[in-house]
């Protein structure tokens, strides 16, 4: 049995005033954004050495622990680092600069910003593509099957 890396998100639902809108879960948002833009590939492709060394010191130090006599979770360390990389490939805009076709996203150049009480008004500041209300990156989890 073959272990293999994932990259997804808890799935959570959207609140929002409309009933369309608010059956919409991050589960969705997520398969939205990977289907349209390769979000998760991107990051992937991008960050693939950080991920692996990620996971080699993860191992490294649960091995060294395990030894010491004590219980750990060898892919704990690795998980986190990725997940904290993942939230700051979106918000350091480093997404819009890998080449994802579509990117910057009209939404991010407008200033859309679902967590403002207007969020369509012209005077919103830019911000980065795929955080909008950061409910997404707040979901992300990496994890090994």
């Amino acid at each position: 049995m073959a272990t293999k890396l994932h990259l997804g998100v808890l799935v959570q639902p959207y609140r929002a005033r409309s009933r369309r809108v608010g059956a919409v879960t991050t589960g969705d948002v997520a398969e939205i954004l990977e289907a349209r833009y390769g979000l998760m590939a991107a990051f992937y492709r991008v960050h693939q050495e950080e991920v692996v060394e990620a996971v080699g010191n993860s191992l490294s130090g649960a091995f060294e622990t395990l030894m010491m006599g004590q219980r750990v979770d060898p892919w704990g360390e690795a998980m986190q680092s990725i997940q904290s990389a993942f939230r700051k490939f979106i918000s350091s805009r480093e997404a819009e600069r890998v080449g994802i076709p579509g990117t910057p996203t009209k939404a991010a150049l407008r200033g859309v910003n679902h967590r403002l009480k207007h969020p369509y008004r012209k005077s919103n500041p830019r911000r980065p593509s795929f955080r909008d209300t950061g409910l997404l990156m707040a979901s992300f989890r990496a994890w090994v099957s």
